[in-house]
């Protein structure tokens, strides 16, 4: 961290990607919506939506095209089994994909759950100056993905390098 930035709190929304979960039951939802407002940001919105492509895409539509909606973080469908289908979901929204963030996720789940990480399709990029990251659904990956990766990517005062500093590059064309 550095001590010569202010911290710039940001905008997100949070997806909940479920055929089950309420909001009574959801925990991996809430330990993000914890987590971000633990950290200084603001949570704008949260969702549940089922697992279904078309849903996923138009909840996500819907914030990319909102300007004060700066990150969008999902958790759930990211797996290989039935009705997982947040990637696919996703992806085309995608003007850039971060590559590096579903090889490190992967990277730092092997430590916890060896090698049904491969499972794990979780991916990141930027849509129309949004930021997406979109996690597995157990509340144990949205605490990796969050406390390993997300948090230090999404406070400006990160050295070398932060994805929250390049928010106002984005929009430039």
């Amino acid at each position: 961290m550095s001590p010569d930035r202010e911290f710039i709190a940001l905008n997100i929304a949070i997806l909940v990607v479920s055929d089950s979960r309420t909001e009574a039951d959801d925990l991996s939802g809430q330990t993000l919506v914890d987590r971000a407002i633990e950290a200084g940001h603001h949570v704008l919105e949260k969702k549940i939506v089922p697992d279904n492509i078309y849903q996923i895409r138009a909840v996500v539509s819907e914030w990319i095209a909102k300007a004060e909606v700066q990150v969008v973080i999902s958790t759930g469908g990211t797996g290989v089994t039935g009705r997982d289908g947040t990637p696919e979901a996703i992806a085309p929204l995608l003007d850039k994909v971060l590559d590096g963030f579903g090889e490190t996720f992967r990277r730092l789940s092997y430590q916890d759950i060896k090698t049904s990480t491969i499972q794990s399709r979780a991916l990141a990029g930027v849509a129309n100056a949004t930021y997406l990251f979109c996690l597995p659904g157990s509340s144990s990956a949205c605490r990796t993905g969050w406390d390993s990766l997300i948090k230090e990517q999404l406070d400006n005062r990160t050295r070398p390098c932060n994805l929250a500093q390049l928010i106002p590059r984005l929009t430039e064309r």
